[in-house]
């Protein structure tokens, strides 16, 4: 099963150009679906395991409140990202998930505080 990630106001308001433009000029670079990955998205399915396992929340969701979305960042910021590339399990070296990818995913999940987003999931 497929997941795209969208960052909203709301689950009934989408982002304003801002937001749009907030998203754009963080430089973010995460794997995007047929539908996501520009503007505020990304392909949930892919980093889905890896968010469960440090922040304790899936993506899975329809809706991901901007409150829970805080606890999220905060917790991809408590990552050691060093440590992370030493001691990650097989399955992300097999995704080839790295501090980089921590770095984008906080990134992205920054704009998102900043902004008082939270997230849409599509599946």
């Amino acid at each position: 099963m497929g997941l795209d990630v969208y960052a909203l106001r709301s689950p009934e308001e989408p982002l304003t150009e801002e937001d749009v433009l907030a998203f754009d000029q963080a430089n973010i670079e995460l794997c995007g679906g047929i539908f996501s990955g520009d503007g505020g998205s990304f392909r949930g399915k892919v980093y889905d395991m890896l968010i469960l396992d440090i922040t304790e929340v899936s993506l899975y969701q329809q809706w991901i409140p901007p409150e829970t979305v805080r606890e999220m960042a905060d917790a991809l910021h408590r990552v050691d990202r060093e440590e992370f590339d030493r001691t990650a399990p097989e399955q992300y070296r097999y995704e080839k998930f790295n501090q980089y990818t921590i770095e984008q995913l906080c990134r992205f999940f920054d704009v998102c505080v900043a902004r008082g987003l939270g997230l849409a999931g599509d599946w």
